[in-house]
């Protein structure tokens, strides 16, 4: 569960770190500021559902009967 809360902060970091940023530039549209957000996000998150990545997510486990 503790690493739901660590994974779920650093999405957080993230995503608030894209919209001040924005909010920064001079972006006060909050669609565009969660638009933001969210883009900042999607990164890690597709590299945490990609199989083929095992840095962070899934990690496809070996069966007993392969070599």
């Amino acid at each position: 569960m503790t690493n739901y809360k660590a994974i779920l902060a650093s999405y957080g970091r993230s995503f608030l770190a894209a919209a001040i940023a924005c909010y920064l530039a001079g972006v006060t549209d909050p669609q565009a500021l969660l638009a933001a957000g969210i883009a900042a996000v999607l990164p890690p998150l597709l590299r945490w559902i990609s199989p083929s990545d095992s840095t962070f997510g899934y990690v496809k486990v070996k069966d007993n009967n392969e070599h």
